[in-house]
């Protein structure tokens, strides 16, 4: 009898129209990921191009990918057959002209698992051309109920963090359970609106303030899609009363009438992502929207260049955990430097840790004590650097050590406790020779 495979934890799906100048770097983007628990359902939508072959060609290549070829239906049906074959325990969406980073499902499923969510929203690059611009709109790490998201959305409800699907993680048993899927007779919103109805069936979501997607407007204006202007308007109106009846069921009646007003500037939003401007300090060449390195052939391989690329992996795994927290990779850096270092501290020592200038140490001490994360007063006699770490940076510490953990795992495989223990025990033997060598 054969051996039944084993449940994925994620279903990614892509649907796929016409894409093939775009979709190898989505589907390696995926496949490229540190996450691996995962099936990806390649939704070929009736292609007239080379992209079926492409497909098929991953397919025969790595068996988490499942190919399907469809006669032509559009993007919501052929998303919602894609939900009817899903076996996940969550479902993750991409669009065939856009990319992901390679943390994105792995930071997803964390952050729903840890805080037991029913939805995670992510923040995401808006990319154009060479230019790339971080987006997002709720700027904090905790748990929020789904009144508090129908208020943060109130307040810009036609953003592109709001009505898309692709920087969203969903739990399929909720779809299942309440028989969730796309609208397939509507052809603008058609996001949003599903996400409308899944949002009043949550009670935790989780809000990941890292840009984990990349996305790419290419897509046509109704107009160009062949709908004449009456047809426009009927749908748009549609699209208003589902926003409308949204917060009917979301609010009790006397809340709904108070902020009625506030609910109505749906009317005169337009959907929007802001673009990504060169002139605008926010934006950023691509590729440089990350810790920067830069990766040589040919170069010797000794403990230096060991070092080197060790710093930039730990830099963009602290990274992630500093966006995550709302600091910098500087101030991150410094948590660390205060956690590690005992009661004795020192401005030099400090420095010498973190990498930083004495200035940017003293900003970085500045906003951790205006977060609540440490206090500390300096000694400049001494030069003794009186500062420790409050409770409140528990999480940012936990942060951290997610990150050595996904170091751990990248470069030596270790995944089990037994081995990370006995990986650190090997690890504190060689520092403190080195620190007996430095005395």
């Amino acid at each position: 009898m054969a051996e039944e495979k084993r449940t994925p934890k994620v279903s990614i799906i892509i649907p796929v129209y016409n894409a093939e100048k775009a979709v190898r770097r989505c589907v390696d983007s995926v496949l490229d990921q540190e996450y691996t628990d995962f099936e990806l359902l390649l939704m070929d939508d009736g292609s007239k191009d080379g992209s079926p072959a492409i497909l098929d060609e991953y397919a025969e290549k790595d068996e988490r990918v499942r190919v399907v070829h469809k006669e032509n239906s559009g993007v919501s049906a052929t998303r919602n057959m894609a939900l009817d074959m899903a076996r996940g325990d969550w479902v993750q969406f991409l669009d065939a002209d856009d990319w992901i980073t390679k943390d994105a499902t792995k930071l997803f499923v964390r952050t729903a698992e840890e805080n037991d969510a029913d939805m995670v929203i992510a923040d995401f690059y808006r990319v154009v051309g060479e230019n790339t611009s971080r987006k997002g709109d709720i700027w904090t790490s905790r748990v929020i109920t789904r009144e508090e998201y129908g208020s943060f959305m109130m307040k810009n409800p036609a953003d592109y963090y709001y009505g898309v699907l692709w920087n969203k993680l969903f739990r399929r048993d909720i779809l299942e359970e309440y028989g969730l899927r796309m609208d397939k007779s509507l052809h603008w919103c058609e996001d949003f609106i599903f996400n409308m109805e899944y949002v009043l069936h949550t009670e935790r979501i989780a809000v990941l303030p890292v840009p984990v997607y990349y996305y790419v407007k290419t897509e046509g204006s109704l107009v160009q899609q062949g709908m004449n202007v009456q047809g426009i308007v009927d749908m748009k109106l549609n699209v208003i009363n589902y926003y409308n009846d949204f917060y009917r069921r979301l609010y009790d009646e006397e809340e709904y009438r108070r902020r009625r007003p506030e609910i109505m500037k749906f009317l005169v939003a337009y959907a929007g992502d802001d673009g990504a401007n060169p002139i605008l300090p926010s934006t950023k060449k691509l590729g440089q929207e990350l810790v920067p390195v830069e990766v040589r052939g040919g170069l010797l391989t000794n403990v230096f260049t060991d070092h080197y690329y060790t710093g930039k992996v730990l830099d963009r795994y602290l990274d992630a955990a500093a966006m995550q927290a709302g600091l910098e990779l500087s101030d991150v850096k410094l948590v660390q430097y205060l956690a590690w270092s005992g009661e004795r501290k020192t401005m030099r020592e400090a420095l010498d840790f973190t990498g930083l200038s004495h200035a940017a140490v003293i900003l970085s001490l500045q906003k951790l004590v205006l977060k609540k994360l440490a206090r500390y007063s300096l000694n400049t006699e001494e030069l003794y650097l009186n500062a420790e770490l409050t409770e409140q940076a528990d999480e940012v510490l936990q942060r951290i050590r997610e990150s050595e953990e996904d170091y751990l795992r990248l470069r030596y495989g270790i995944t089990a406790e037994e081995e990370k223990d006995r990986f650190r025990e090997a690890q504190e033997t060689q520092v403190s020779a080195l620190r007996k060598r430095l005395e």
